[in-house]
């Protein structure tokens, strides 16, 4: 069918294609670049996460009306944005 030389290619593909890859997406300055600059928009900031959960019902209800004047604050601010 082929012969070889294809199998030749077809392996050098095979091998190289991968290697190609992790040089230039294992790249720090491409990953400083790409990859740490959206870190802040998907991952909420370290002084946001809550490490410690809620025990008995009164902190629940602590933590939940924190959450919910976060987010109003967030509505009202947004909705200053948008009127202006």
């Amino acid at each position: 069918m082929g012969g070889p030389n294809l199998e030749v290619f077809k392996f050098a593909i095979y091998v190289f294609f991968p290697v190609a890859m992790m040089l230039h997406y294992g790249d720090p300055d491409w990953y400083r670049k790409h990859v740490l600059t959206y870190k802040d928009r998907i991952f909420p900031p370290d002084e946001r996460l809550v490490t410690t959960l809620p025990t008995d019902q009164s902190a629940l209800k602590a933590e939940l009306s924190k959450i919910r004047e976060r987010n109003a604050e967030r509505r009202a601010k947004e909705r200053e944005e948008y009127s202006s």
